[in-house]
């Protein structure tokens, strides 16, 4: 398999007055492409941290992040921001979408932002509304939208660049039973088409559904056990049952 995200040696300490907080101490972890990787722990254990550092945005202390071959973590602002913008995803516990957008128009920021033409990024966007099962929600505003909903909105949003990796902090924390299950499907739809994943959860169903499961501890990984082979998921859009 291709290397897509590495970490070497990563740390991240804060200062909190007189004192310093070790968040990380000292990761190594490879995510390959195509993997559907969870990150869990008890709260403040680091898994937020390490997720920040990962994706660029939180600067290390000290160690190396590396995304498709090139070390990420020595960049400028200027060069993180277009390299998230460009070849990572993140889908986050509340959703971020923007208020004042439709979901149509939520999808496409991201592509407009690299320059696709509005109708193309018109088309990618209502493709990926419909696939997820929300075809009929274009024009709604996320105020208009239930959790689930939003969350496909924001998964859709995350893929439409195809990133090199979608990134993940929480993204079922903050949904209902129904609406976690849903949006868990969809993750390893994604990932069953190929898409590389990285989540933090805490949710044990997110950790079932993975193919590898990495658990932190006092900023250092603890257990890393892989769970091949993943077992199939059906969409809850489509005819079949549950997870």
């Amino acid at each position: 398999m291709t290397q897509v995200l590495e970490a070497r040696g990563l740390a991240k300490t804060y200062d909190t007055g007189d004192t310093k907080v070790l968040a990380v101490r000292g990761v190594d972890l490879t995510i390959e492409r195509g993997e559907f990787v969870a990150i869990m722990g008890p709260s403040g254990c680091g898994k937020s941290t390490l997720l920040n550092l990962l994706a660029g945005l939180d600067r290390v202390t000290s160690g190396e992040v590396w995304l498709g071959g090139e070390r990420i973590d020595q960049l400028s602002e200027t060069a993180l921001a277009r390299l998230r913008r460009d070849r990572i995803g993140f889908v986050f516990q509340f959703f971020n979408l923007m208020p004042t957008l439709s979901a149509i128009e939520n999808v496409e920021l991201p592509l407009l932002l690299v320059g696709r033409r509005r109708k193309d990024a018109r088309e990618t966007a209502s493709k990926l509304l419909s696939d997820l099962g929300i075809g009929d929600k274009y024009d709604a505003a996320p105020s208009q939208l239930s959790g689930g909903q939003q969350q496909r909105v924001a998964l859709a949003r995350a893929l439409a660049n195809t990133p090199d990796i979608l990134l993940g902090d929480e993204p079922t924390g903050n949904l209902d039973s129904a609406s976690a299950r849903e949006v868990l499907a969809l993750l390893r739809a994604a990932r069953d088409r190929g898409q590389t994943l990285l989540l933090v959860t805490h949710d044990a169903r997110v950790a079932a559904a993975a193919d590898r499961v990495i658990t932190l501890r006092d900023g250092l990984v603890f257990d890393d056990t892989d769970l091949q082979p993943a077992r199939p998921v059906t969409l809850p859009f489509d005819a079949g049952g549950p997870l």
